[in-house]
C-alpha cells in the first residue's frame, strides 16, 4: 500500500475545504530560481487536522504560508500547482479577493508572536481589527467579545490585560493573544504553525483542547505545523511528513506513528529523547561532595507607583529556596514560566542580585564583590536557550570561543589559543577549519554546539543550560543530549539543567526539582518523581507533558 492509499482511505471529496495539488514554490536569486517546494500534494477535510510535520528547513512553514500568499512574490515564485480553499484557486485569485479571505475565512496562528503583533497597538485593539474590518461589528461589540476570546485562551485579568501593548506580556500571554485574534472571526481554516511552542505546558493543552472544541463546534479545519510528534500524534487526524521541500509520506496518525514507512519519517519517530543516565549512576553520586549550594534564597522584585514611590506590587519570583547540586550531577529544574526557574539559575551564579547563603566549591560567595567573583566566573557558565541572539554576529567563530581564554587565561599566545579552539570544535562535533566563519551560516544545532564549545573550553565545573534544546529539531536535540552526557562524563561537570520539557528532563537529570510560585513544591530522583509524584501540581505537568493520561479538561482548569 503507497502512501497516497493509505490516506486517500479517509478522505471525503464533499468535505474538503482545502486541496493543495502539484504545488512547486521557488525562491528567485541572481543565478536562477532555486526550489523550496517541490510538487507536494495534500488535501485537508472540514473539521479535520491536518499536521505537517518535519526539521527546521524542510519547507512546512513554506507551505502553509504559500496558502494565504504571505511571500514577497518578488523573491519567491509560485512556480507550479494550485491551491484550493472551497473550490477557488487562491493562486489565481486577486489581492483583493485574498484579503477578504486573510483573517476571516482563513486565518493563520504565527511561531513568534512578538513580531507578529505591532508594539505599536495594544492588543486589545489588534484582537478587535479583524472583527471590526471583516464583520463590520462596532467597536463596543468587538471589545466584548475580544475580552471573551482572552478569557478563553486563558489570559488572566483580560479586561486589564485589554490595554497592555505587546511588549508588557510574557511569552505565553502572547502567543494566546495571537489565538484570540485568529480565532475572532470563527475561520473556516486555521493554520497554526508551530502554536504553542511558547506556552507552557498546562496552558498548552489547554489551548489544545481549546482549539479541538472549537474544530468540532464550528466544523473549523485545522493545518497544524509541528515537530511536537507527541503532540501531533494525539490531536491530529492525518500526517504529511515533509523533508527538504518533498512531502515523502502521508498517513492518518495511528498508521504512520505504528507502521512508517518512509526511512526518514522511522528517524524523526526514533529522535525522541531517551534515558542517558546509566542505571544506578544516581546512587553512585550519593558520596560525592556538593559544588553549589543555597540556603533560604530569596528575590523579590518591586513595583512602585505615584510621587512618593509607595510599593504596589512585589513578585516574590524566589521565596525561600534550599538546593544542592554534587560533582557529577544533573539537577533538572522544572515549572512553568513565572515560576522563578530561570530567576533561581541567576541567583546561584549571581547574575541576579539576591539574599540568602551560595556556597561554591566550599567557597561563601553571596557576600563576593565584582572583582572577587570574576576569578571564579571561568569555573561556571552558562548555555543560554537560543544560540542566534547569544552569539555576537559581528565576531568569527574563532573570536566567539576564544573569548573567554583572553580573559581567563591571558598567558597563551595566540598560536596556543588557536589550538584550543580547534580541540574543543572537534570535541563538540565540528570541523576545526570553520574557524572564520560567522553564526548565520550555521544550522541551529550547530550554533548550539558552538555556544556549548563557548563555554567547555574554559573548563568549567558547573554549567547552567537554561532550556538549551527547546529551539532546535528532534533529531538535533537528541544529539545535543547525548553531547552533553559525553562532556559530564569526560570532564566530569555538573549541570543545572532549567527547561519546560519533561521528556528532556528525563533523559538527562539525575534528580528533578519542580518549581511553582517561585517555591519548591516537589523534588527528588528522576524516576521516583516521574513514577511517583507527590504534588497534583507535578501530576499536572507530567499529564499535559507527556500525556502519560488521558488529558481532562477540568484537570488543568
Amino acid at each position: 500500500m503507497n502512501n497516497k492509499t493509505r490516506i486517500a482511505e479517509t478522505k471525503t471529496p464533499e468535505k474538503m475545504i482545502l486541496d493543495v495539488k502539484d504545488l512547486s514554490v521557488s525562491f528567485k536569486t541572481l543565478a536562477g530560481d532555486i526550489n523550496v517546494i517541490r510538487d507536494i500534494n495534500f488535501s485537508v477535510d472540514s473539521g479535520e487536522t491536518m499536521a505537517l510535520v518535519g526539521e527546521s528547513g524542510s519547507g512546512k512553514s513554506v507551505t502553509a504560508m504559500s496558502i494565504l500568499r504571505l511571500h514577497d512574490e518578488e523573491k519567491m515564485n509560485y512556480s507550479s500547482g494550485s491551491i484550493y480553499f472551497q473550490g477557488n484557486n487562491l493562486l489565481g485569485s486577486d489581492e483583493s479577493a485574498i484579503k477578504n479571505v486573510r483573517g476571516s475565512e482563513i486565518s493563520m496562528i504565527f511561531q513568534e508572536p512578538m513580531t507578529s503583533l505591532n508594539p505599536t497597538f495594544t492588543v486589545g485593539s489588534q484582537i478587535m481589527e479583524p472583527m471590526i474590518v471583516h464583520k463590520g461589528m462596532s467597536r463596543t461589540a468587538a471589545k466584548k467579545r475580544a475580552i471573551e476570546l482572552m478569557e478563553l485562551t486563558g489570559i488572566p485579568q483580560p479586561h486589564y490585560r485589554f490595554d497592555a501593548f505587546p511588549h508588557l506580556l510574557s511569552g505565553g500571554q502572547r502567543q494566546r493573544m495571537m489565538i484570540a485574534m485568529a480565532l475572532a472571526c470563527e475561520p473556516k481554516l486555521l493554520i497554526a504553525d508551530e502554536p504553542t511552542t511558547a506556552l507552557d505546558v498546562t496552558v498548552q493543552l489547554q489551548i489544545l483542547l481549546l482549539l479541538e472544541k472549537l474544530k468540532k463546534d464550528f466544523s473549523m479545519a485545522v493545518l497544524m505545523i509541528s515537530h511536537d510528534l507527541n503532540l501531533v500524534k494525539r490531536f491530529a487526524d492525518q500526517v504529511c511528513v515533509m523533508q527538504e521541500g518533498n512531502i515523502v509520506e502521508q498517513a492518518n496518525v495511528a498508521a504512520l506513528f505504528n507502521n512508517p514507512q518512509h526511512p526518514y519519517t522511522i528517524k524523526l519517530l526514533d529522535s525522541e529523547p531517551q534515558r542517558v543516565i546509566p542505571e544506578g549512576e544516581t546512587d553512585s553520586l550519593q558520596d560525592k561532595k556538593e559544588l553549589l549550594s543555597g540556603h533560604n534564597l530569596k528575590c523579590y522584585f518591586s513595583s512602585s507607583k505615584g510621587f512618593f514611590k509607595r510599593t504596589t506590587n512585589t513578585v516574590k519570583a524566589v521565596d525561600h529556596v534550599d538546593l544542592f547540586l554534587r560533582e557529577g550531577e544533573t539537577l533538572g529544574i522544572v515549572g512553568e514560566s513565572g515560576s522563578g526557574k530561570s530567576t533561581l539559575g541567576r541567583c546561584l551564579l549571581k547574575l541576579e542580585k539576591c539574599t540568602g547563603d551560595i556556597y561554591f566549591d566550599e567557597k561563601q560567595i553571596d557576600q563576593l564583590k565584582h572583582t572577587a567573583l570574576r576569578p571564579l566566573r571561568k569555573e561556571f557558565q552558562v548555555v543560554f536557550q537560543d544560540p542566534y541572539s547569544s552569539l555576537s554576529p559581528r565576531m568569527t567563530i574563532e573570536q566567539i570561543v576564544g573569548e573567554g581564554l583572553q580573559i581567563h587565561f591571558p598567558q597563551l599566545n595566540k598560536e596556543q589559543r588557536r589550538d584550543k579552539i580547534k580541540n574543543v570544535l572537534i570535541e563538540v562535533g565540528l570541523e576545526d577549519n570553520i574557524l572564520w566563519r560567522y553564526p548565520h551560516e550555521f544550522s541551529g544545532g550547530q550554533r548550539q554546539r558552538i555556544a556549548i564549545a563557548r563555554v567547555v573550553i574554559l573548563e568549567p565545573k558547573l554549567i547552567l543550560l537554561d532550556e538549551p534544546t527547546s529551539a532546535l529539531d528532534v533529531s538535533v536535540q537528541k544529539q545535543v543530549l547525548v553531547l552533553l552526557r559525553e562532556l559530564q562524563e569526560r570532564h566530569k561537570i555538573s549541570y543545572l539543567f532549567i527547561t519546560h520539557d519533561l521528556k528532556v528532563i528525563e533523559a538527562v537529570s539525575h534528580r528533578i526539582m519542580v518549581m511553582k510560585d517561585g517555591k519548591i513544591i516537589e523534588s527528588g530522583e528522576t524516576s521516583q518523581v516521574f513514577n511517583k509524584p507527590k504534588e497534583k501540581y507535578t501530576k499536572n505537568l507530567l499529564t499535559a507533558s507527556l500525556f502519560k493520561n488521558e488529558p481532562d479538561e477540568k484537570l488543568i482548569a
